[in-house]
């Protein structure tokens, strides 16, 4: 069911979806939580066209309390399509790939390379439309772990803020 959701919502999108604006090159922290834990990211997006781009992040993430204590380290890279909404407001669905270091201080076992594939979705609100160069997100990036620590399914939500130039 989810498939058919996420299949349906991407060819609605390319139908009736109208061209978004991408900014050359935008800047700043990504920041939420998930299944594997709280963190940040340091975010970089780098604009190819009016309709595509790359972001890369560079994420530390943990989570304490509970009986766990780990922490994750990892660089992100994902691909967007980028659809206009209304002024100002997009979203953008996309493929990725997370390659990451692992340390779990309760399972050494689980220490070491990480390396997970998956996608992002979001909506977004380009302030410069109004003459600000700031772009704020919201986002689920959902990935599949498939070496080392964290492997399996994991999400979480997150929000942005960025700096365009």
């Amino acid at each position: 069911m989810k498939k058919l959701i996420l299949v349906s919502t991407l060819l609605l999108g390319f139908v009736f979806g109208g061209q978004a604006q991408v900014n050359p090159h935008a800047i700043g922290l990504r920041g939420g939580s998930g299944n594997f834990g709280l963190g940040g990211e340091l975010s970089y997006q780098h604009g190819f066209g009016d309709a595509n781009r790359l972001e890369l992040d560079l994420g530390f993430r943990g989570n304490r309390g509970n009986g766990n204590d780990y922490s994750h380290m990892s660089l992100a890279g994902i691909y967007h399509w980028v659809w206009n909404i209304t002024s100002g407001l997009n979203w953008y669905v996309g493929p990725g790939a997370q390659l990451g270091l692992w340390n779990d201080k309760n399972n050494s076992n689980d220490d070491g390379i990480t390396l997970g594939l998956g996608g992002q979705i979001g909506l977004e609100f380009d302030f410069n439309e109004l003459g600000v160069p700031l772009l704020l997100g919201l986002d689920t990036r959902p990935m599949w772990g498939f070496i080392g620590g964290g492997s399996g399914f994991g999400y979480g939500g997150a929000f942005s803020l960025r700096y365009t130039f």
